[in-house]
Order: structure tokens, then sequence, then C-alpha cells
């Protein structure tokens, strides 16, 4: 049996496996490998020792990468877990982060405009839930905030929903890059996606922790 042949298959199908999963069904196949090239081996060439000795490392190293990938698998989830448990007590506060607003009874809604460098001129462009454009308003261009009062081009009050707003910015006439702009939102729920906190804001709306910029108490 050509033993190098065997390694170096034994070799590629480590290289090409991904995960504890993948690694464990390897330290398997070895084991199957290494115990058919002993039952099989020329009894008038048998295997090498410095040769054997080397197989007998990768199957310890393999061994090793599998439950190293175990313990690493289970801090990652007691980390989690605990980053859960931190962010969890964010659960009825505001958070402020570039989301969609909230129109609920007409009032007014505070938000916080991101206005691009240089700019002149600053418009706050609303579309609601289907796309369509439903107001267009001047900014004040070195507004640090700004009650936004929900109505449409006509003046009359937008209906209750979720409204996307980013800011179109311009100088002498030119366009310049479109910005967002956060509001605030209260966290009902907390959730775990692939290792990133998720908060689930009042209407549906979903943040990562990681956008949020502000917190402060539910009012």
């Amino acid at each position: 049996m050509d033993v190098a042949a065997t390694t170096s298959g034994a070799t590629k199908v480590s290289s090409a496996a991904s995960g504890s999963a993948a690694l464990t069904s390897d330290f398997q196949t070895f084991l199957k490998l290494m115990t058919t090239q002993l039952e099989f081996q020329d009894p008038m060439n048998p295997v090498d020792s410095t040769e054997y000795l080397s197989q007998l490392a990768s199957f310890s190293a393999v061994e090793q990468q599998t439950q190293t990938n175990k313990l690493l698998t289970g801090l990652q989830s007691s980390v989690a877990m605990l980053g859960m448990a931190q962010v969890a007590t964010w659960v009825g506060h505001e958070a402020r982060a570039v989301m969609p607003a909230l129109v609920s009874g007409g009032e007014a809604v505070p938000i916080v405009p991101e206005i691009a460098a240089g700019a002149d001129r600053a418009v706050l462009v609303v579309r609601n839930s289907a796309g369509q454009l439903v107001s267009r308003v001047d900014l004040p261009v070195n507004s640090q905030g700004f009650d936004w009062q929900p109505k449409d081009m006509a003046g009359q009050p937008l209906a209750d929903g979720l409204y996307d707003l980013v800011v179109e910015n311009s100088a002498d006439g030119e366009a310049l890059e479109t910005t967002g702009v956060e509001v605030y939102g209260r966290i009902d729920e907390v959730q775990s996606l692939n290792g990133e906190m998720i908060l689930v804001m009042q209407g549906g709306r979903k943040v990562a922790s990681s956008a949020v910029t502000a917190l402060r108490d539910g009012l």
C-alpha cells in the first residue's frame, strides 16, 4: 500500500474540512486509513518507524484540534449568553440609531439627521413602507436635532406606521452624498443572531446593538 498517497489523501481531507463536525469526521477517517494500512502492509517491507511516528503525531493533532474546537464552541456560547444578559437590561429603554421612524397619533418625532460636511442645503426625504415619497422637508444645515412633524406635502397628517427617512445634501446646487437619520425607539426584545445582539424595537423594527449611538430611559 502506498503510505505516502494515503497520508496525502488524509491531509487533503483535513485541509478541506471546516468546523468541529468536519474534524471529527476526518478523525474517524484517519483511524480507518491507519488501521487498513497496518493490516495490509507488506511484512517484508513494513512501515518505516519514522513515518509511523509522524502519522501518530498527525493522529494526535487531529484529536487535539477536535477537542479544541469543542471547547471554543462552548466558550463562544458562554460569551454570547453573557452579552445577551447585559443587553437584555436595555429592554424598556429607548435606543437611538438609524432606523425607520414610527409615526403614532400625529405626534412630532425627534430626529437626529446626519448633515454632510460642506452642505449648504439639507432636505429630509420621507417615504412610506411601500417606498412611496410622501414628504420633503428642508432642514437647518447646522441642526443637531429636529422635531419632525409627520405631515405629507399637502400639510395633511401622515397615517400611523413606519417611515424611512434620509437626508439629501447639496452644495451650490450640486448633489452630495445621501445620509442617514437617527431616531429613538423603545426596545421591546433582544435576540441573538450569528453572535450579534439584535434589538427588536417598538413597531417591529430591528437594529443591531452595535448600531446604537445613545440610550435613555423609556418615556
